[in-house]
């Protein structure tokens, strides 16, 4: 059986829930008083007043927070090596004077946790992924801290965290989003610190997109998830890309979730774009436009997690980045099973049968999707 590495998998640790758990303001949970599992609200559109409390956001079971749980699942789809990471909001609501400490809190909370499974394993070397299921986690980072010099401090601490492989971001930055300029400490010490960021989308496009609130009710999260977080990532990437951040840091490394959202299959248009715009000096004008294409930033600085579900998103991944850079993920806790908690995940299934489809007639790219390109990447190693 080949290494299965999952890299897109999150964890609530016990200080985040802690925290989210004094809020009364997005994001927050909400413990019901009919003794039914916890409501995690981490969207301004499910915090409605006309919606009852005990309705509002999703239910968060064990999953979300229990380590065993997490192992367990692991077990059951033939995980050997799971990288854990906060979900979504992270950090980016704390308020400026607590983000330091909330970061090294949660980012210690995560180390503990892994090395607590980790006991029978040395984390930095031979690790006995055919024996027992083994943890690593990417770090959170404290993005609305006052200065970017704890920001970088923390990146750099994190390198001294043995079970730490990488770093976790939203598409916010410090607040104005990824092309905003004052970023350029924080790509400047992931570059030097050789740490891998996992971009994963929150925020979505506005309600408004969608149809409004009106289009919430009736359809659910589907809108959102499925076409916001995919054109979120999309766009955040998109502008680094016209902003130069990719000219200015050419050795950082970034993880996109959901397989880039939208970014292989539209990177074509992007480029023409790019290519015909008259505000960029190539084309006549007095802004400077990037300098590498979209398909070099891909094929160089870009990984993709393979959760896409589907052997068409899978094929345009690979023609963008190269399935060396193509990784596999589940996404849970998020995407269960509705019918029973005890059979096998669609979610999961599904991006397995869809990495087999796409390279069915090639069983060593399989193998390497499956595991063997996190273990290289990510520098662990069985």
């Amino acid at each position: 059986m080949p290494l299965i590495i999952d890299i897109h998998t999150h964890v609530y640790p016990p200080a985040y829930m802690e925290m989210l758990r004094a809020r009364k303001t997005v994001p927050y949970v909400h413990d019901p008083s009919n003794n039914k599992d916890p409501r995690l609200i981490i969207l301004s559109s499910d915090d409605d007043p006309s919606i009852p409390i005990d309705q509002r956001g999703r239910p968060v079971d064990s999953s979300y927070w229990d380590i065993n749980v997490k192992l367990a699942f692991m077990r059951q789809h033939g995980i050997n090596c799971s990288v854990i990471s906060l979900a979504n909001p992270w950090l980016d609501f704390i308020e400026p004077s607590e983000a330091q400490i909330w970061a090294e809190r949660i980012n210690n909370n995560l180390e503990e946790t892994c090395a607590g499974a980790n006991k029978a394993a040395d984390p930095r070397n031979a690790l006995a992924f055919d024996q027992k299921e083994t943890l690593f986690a990417m770090g959170a980072l404290p993005l609305s801290a006052p200065s970017s010099d704890v920001v970088v401090n923390e990146i750099k601490r994190l390198k001294t965290l043995p079970h730490l492989r990488g770093v976790i971001m939203g598409t916010s930055g410090l607040g104005q989003g990824l092309d905003d300029a004052t970023l350029d400490p924080v790509w400047q010490a992931l570059q030097d610190t050789d740490t891998l960021m996992f971009l994963h989308p929150h925020y979505g496009l506005p309600d408004e997109a969608f149809g409004g609130s009106d289009a919430t009710s009736r359809y659910g999260h589907v809108l959102p998830l499925a076409l916001g977080f995919p054109l979120e990532t999309t766009i955040a990437v998109t502008r680094m890309l016209l902003s130069g951040v990719f000219d200015r840091f050419p050795r950082l490394k970034i993880l996109l979730a959901h397989s880039g959202g939208t970014l292989p299959f539209l990177a074509g248009r992007i480029d023409s774009c790019i290519h015909h715009e008259r505000k960029f000096i190539s084309g006549g004008g007095d802004v400077q436009g990037p300098r590498r294409s979209v398909w070099d930033v891909l094929k160089t600085n870009i990984y993709l997690d393979a959760v896409v579900y589907g052997k068409p998103g899978l094929e345009a991944a690979m023609a963008a980045s190269g399935a060396d850079r193509l990784l596999f993920g589940t996404d849970h806790p998020f995407f269960p099973p509705l019918d029973s908690k005890e059979g096998d995940w669609p979610s999961v299934t599904t991006n397995y049968k869809a990495i087999h489809s796409t390279f069915d007639t090639n069983s060593e790219t399989v193998a390497d999707v499956l595991g063997g390109n996190a273990a290289r990447i990510l520098n662990l190693k069985r």
